[in-house]
């Protein structure tokens, strides 16, 4: 539905004929004392709000953090902060059971607020954005988080937030001394890679050019399928609307041939069902693993400890290879789904999203991410750097209270880069000409979600067995046909008829 479009187009119009509308002539500001040279200040208005957050273990919750300080200089607001005494997701339930939800509330994924949102737990953002101006602008400059971050019911329960899922970009990598010192290029498609890959093969008899971990779960596939023009679930078609499970789809088809391929060729590890982190950092650290797709963190976790030791160590960002014509892009992942909420029993609503709206500014944007003035940064030369008293950014968190819970919604991830290498920035660079598109999610109502659980448990349960198989060559690449009647037999159409229906709520 375009209900959000809608709402947020008449705020412009109403504020426009606000005076009109109102009969009144404005009356001038007196003029000041003559002689006067004393600044005019805006007092904002105090408020405090009880807030339930989710501290880190690396940087935990401060009540003194300087953070709070600034935020309160711009918009008044303070917080009594309280802290779950176990697992947030059951204070939460037992703060909804009892009825004494704080004013404001962290969730951890927008699926458990949308929930309770439509339950009329917690506030509809939307319903108060007469004094939400910046969040107006905001949502129209991002259309897509803006359908995104509405709940099946076209209404608005967590405030979004831009920027910070950056940390969860995914991208390919290669080592570029390797292939340098050997001649090689890098693969532009998966023909190509598995070509390369022999070749490291040869002269690496007991490598496995290509590595990733967490294999059990097939979280590769959730990276691979970008470059196949696919998903490795249900989605819907950018161009025509309509739902498909990437799965049972040909381009899925010609991905799980890779693999398969890459396995029989011993090009990937042949445990790599079991294969784990530490294995996995190990290949890569001694020459038995030459390309990996993986976050773009890894850059550094490698490239700074390995060139103490072999100066010539560079793992670089690969230009995603195309496993279809036109797909050279990486996974869009790099987006969070927790946020504040706003209890809909609060008698500070208006206040508290008031407050919040400043978040939505680009002073807000700055401050949030850089800190005030040269508290946190200095500038030399043009370019920002870190205060010596930072180690760095994990330091930043836990001294300011900077990119923490509750401490920002629109955040520039620069401020994360500036300790990082000029390696690891260019790959940031490089990395966001190959961003495949943002996919909203379906938002299921109530009467939906547990219909849809049990059929998404069944079908994610047969497409990783079936696939695994495939990809180790116990079952056939002739027998496609038949996993896909499978599917289908075990409920794909239907999940898929349901999720057609969510997805055209938003229209």
């Amino acid at each position: 539905m375009k209900k959000w479009t809608v709402m947020l187009g008449t705020l412009a119009i109403c504020t426009s004929i606000l005076v009109a509308c109102s009969g009144k002539t404005p009356t001038p500001a007196a003029p000041e004392a003559s002689g006067s040279t004393s600044p005019v200040t805006t007092e904002k208005p105090k408020n405090n709000f009880t807030m339930l957050l989710e501290a880190h273990p690396n940087w935990p919750y401060n009540k003194d953090w300087t953070v709070w300080k600034w935020i309160e200089e711009k918009t008044g607001a303070t917080f009594n902060v309280q802290l779950p005494s176990g697992e947030l997701k059951d204070t939460i339930n037992l703060n909804v059971a009892s009825g004494n939800m704080p004013d404001i509330t962290f969730f951890a994924n927008r699926t458990d607020a949308d929930k309770f949102g439509q339950q009329g737990v917690l506030a509809d953002i939307l319903e108060y954005k007469n004094v939400m101006p910046n969040l107006t602008a905001w949502l129209k400059k991002y259309p897509n988080i803006a359908k995104a971050a509405l709940a099946a019911n076209g209404k608005m329960y967590m405030l979004p937030n831009e920027g910070f899922g950056e940390t969860n970009r995914v991208i390919w990598m290669y080592r570029e001394d390797i292939f340098k010192k050997h001649g090689l290029k890098a693969p532009a498609n998966y023909e190509e890679l598995i070509t390369v890959g022999k070749k490291l093969k040869e002269l690496y008899p007991g490598s496995y050019p290509f590595s990733f971990r967490s294999g059990a779960n097939l979280t590769i596939l959730n990276f691979a399928t970008a470059q196949f023009g696919t998903t490795n679930g249900l989605f819907q078609d950018d161009k025509t609307g309509k739902v498909r499970y990437g799965p049972t789809e040909n381009e899925y088809k010609k991905m799980v041939e890779f693999f398969n391929r890459m396995h029989k060729e011993g090009l990937m590890p042949p445990d790599w069902l079991t294969f784990n982190v530490q294995q996995w950092q190990n290949a890569v650290s001694t020459d038995q693993t030459f390309m990996i797709l993986d976050y773009i963190g890894r850059l550094d976790l490698f490239n700074i400890p390995m060139k103490k030791t072999n100066a010539s160590f560079n793992l670089a960002f690969m230009t995603p290879p195309e496993g279809v014509p036109g797909f050279n892009v990486n996974p869009y992942i790099h987006f969070i789904e927790s946020g504040m909420t706003i209890s809909s029993k609060s008698k500070k609503i208006k206040e508290a999203l008031q407050a919040y709206d400043w978040y939505y500014s680009e002073e807000a944007k700055e401050l949030l991410s850089w800190g005030k003035g040269d508290e946190v940064y200095t500038t030399e030369n043009g370019q920002k750097k870190l205060r010596p008293e930072y180690l760095d950014v994990t330091d930043v968190r836990k001294k300011t209270g900077l990119a923490t819970n509750g401490a920002y919604t629109w955040f520039n991830y620069d401020a994360h880069l500036i300790p990082a290498t000029q390696e690891q920035r260019n790959a940031y660079d490089l990395a966001r000409k190959h961003d495949s598109i943002y996919r909203v999610k379906p938002q299921y109502i109530e009467s939906e979600l547990s219909n849809v659980s049990l059929l998404q448990a069944a079908v994610d349960k047969h497409r990783n067995e079936q696939i695994t198989r495939f990809i180790l060559g116990e079952r056939g690449m002739d027998q496609w046909d038949q996993y896909v009647a499978e599917a289908k037999k075990i409920g794909v159409d239907e999940l898929m008829k349901i999720t057609q229906t969510a997805y055209d709520r938003l229209k």
